[in-house]
């Protein structure tokens, strides 16, 4: 099939703080289409490995777009992450930040595996996140964790026996790419020296 796509229009719907409504006119072989979508910043996220624990490190938020979903749903099960929004830093910089300001723990960046990359929410934002790996362990520990400013993340060991059993439970909500990195971990386990 034949995709010529030619933009005609993009046009704010609203000025907001973080992301950015907008309305996407284009021509698709020749034909005139609209598309409503969210212009965002891609992000970062990291599969923590507690290797004292043999435990996923996790954390849990309240989200509200899910909860709007699903009011059963208070909270999500998400791998540590954040925006990528610093231009002077470099992913795994990012990447070392948010595990401080979430988690607590102070990772070295040669320390911080990159797996890979994809795009989310692929019908409103289409945002890339990059997708990455570190070890951790109780000597690495420097405070709580918890985020910054007013955010109220709580951390969350999940053993790695329970992993998949966590994966198929419906009741609680997770990220694919939550998902993913675990499935990556089990594929990867022998060069990770994780027995």
């Amino acid at each position: 099939m034949t995709n010529i796509i030619e933009f005609l229009e993009i046009s704010e719907l609203k000025e907001t703080k973080f992301i950015h409504p907008i309305k996407v006119t284009y021509l698709q072989n020749g034909k005139s289409k609209s598309w409503e979508a969210v212009k965002s910043h891609n992000s970062v996220a990291v599969l923590l490995y507690h290797t004292q624990e043999n435990a996923f490190l996790l954390v849990k938020q309240f989200r509200a777009p899910v909860y709007l979903n699903d009011n059963s749903k208070t909270f999500t099960y998400e791998l540590c992450a954040g925006l990528v929004d610093k231009e002077d830093k470099s992913l795994e910089e990012i990447v070392q930040e948010e595990i401080d300001e979430e988690c607590g723990y102070k990772v070295e960046l040669n320390d911080i595996l990159k797996i890979t990359s994809f795009y989310t929410n692929v019908g409103i934002s289409g945002g890339c996140q990059y997708l990455f790996f570190a070890k951790i362990d109780e000597s690495m520990k420097i405070h709580n964790g918890g985020g910054i400013n007013d955010e109220q993340i709580e951390t969350f060991f999940l053993p790695i026996d329970n992993s998949d059993e966590f994966i198929f439970d419906e009741s609680k909500a997770k990220t694919p790419g939550l998902m993913f990195s675990f499935y990556w971990f089990f594929k990867n386990r022998d060069k990770l020296g994780i027995v």
